[in-house]
């Protein structure tokens, strides 16, 4: 591709960067983001905080020219399975112990990233089919996607990035993307306990799991904690996981993390010996 980099920052604030790149063929456009860029552009790129309102955005939306981003194009070429994980709150450590979980699993077939550490991209031609891909996705990111995680997870949905979004219900829109893209074959996770997430439950394709700090209904696959204990069901089985106290992560906002990383990884298909 030929790539043109444009960003409102002046050639002396950006000099590191330029000579990090410096053995790319980059045309930079610096201080500004003029229109006439759009006449040669077949796809616009957005780095994670530049807002769809910016005047550039909107003439490229208003012209057809696609919009994407490094999470879209990793997921057009990904060539393994991915599970992906947004909220509100508590989406990093939920994906750290995923991550953790999918590393005692698949050693170093494991891979994570997206909007915490590396941008999987820069793996990507490294990965195999047998391999699984974990990625935090926040709403800016979503907010271009067209292409969904094999496992989804959103954990919450509370007032957020509202200077961003403008509205709660363009912000939880962005979020229910994570969904929309999904076959009858992946599968969901949907925080029960928070309202903006378990409102989404009719969005999900495949199947639904949920996790909660009661327990469930009998009728939902998923996680919960009862007694001091952290449980798993899925159909007629009811499994014990782990007592509540051997979490060291403090506060129940933690157990709620640790209830939805066994959730999805059960979804992943991870042995629970991993997970524990």
């Amino acid at each position: 591709a030929r790539v043109t980099l444009s960003d409102m920052r002046s050639e002396a604030d950006l000099r590191v960067a330029r000579g990090s790149l410096a053995e790319y063929p980059i045309t930079w456009a610096l201080g500004g983001h003029p229109l006439e860029l759009l006449d040669s552009t077949d796809v616009l790129c957005l780095s994670g905080g530049v807002p769809l309102t910016l005047p550039i955005v909107v003439e490229a939306i208003k012209r057809g020219i696609p919009l994407s981003n490094d999470s879209q194009i990793f997921m057009e070429v990904v060539p393994c399975r991915t599970i992906g994980i947004t909220g509100s709150a508590g989406k990093t450590t939920t994906t750290t112990l995923v991550g953790n979980m999918a590393k005692n699993a698949y050693g170093d077939k494991a891979y994570v990233g997206g909007n915490i550490g590396d941008p999987l991209i820069n793996y990507v031609d490294n990965m195999q089919g047998d391999d699984i891909a974990i990625l935090e996705l926040s709403s800016f990111q979503l907010e271009q996607m067209a292409i969904s995680p094999n496992v989804a997870a959103i954990l919450n949905i509370t007032p957020n990035h509202l200077d961003r979004h403008g509205t709660m219900n363009a912000y939880t829109a962005a979020k229910a993307r994570i969904l929309e893209f999904q076959s009858e074959k992946d599968a969901a996770v949907l925080g029960r306990d928070d309202k903006g997430a378990w409102n989404l439950r009719h969005n999900v394709h495949g199947k639904l799991y949920t996790f909660s700090l009661d327990k469930l209904d009998e009728d939902l696959n998923g996680t919960y904690l009862q007694d001091g204990l952290l449980n798993l069901r899925d159909g007629d089985a009811d499994l014990p996981l782990i007592l509540r106290d051997k979490i060291l992560l403090r506060g129940d906002h933690n157990v709620a993390n640790v209830l939805a990383a066994f959730a999805v990884g059960h979804a992943a298909g991870f042995p629970l010996a991993s997970m524990l």
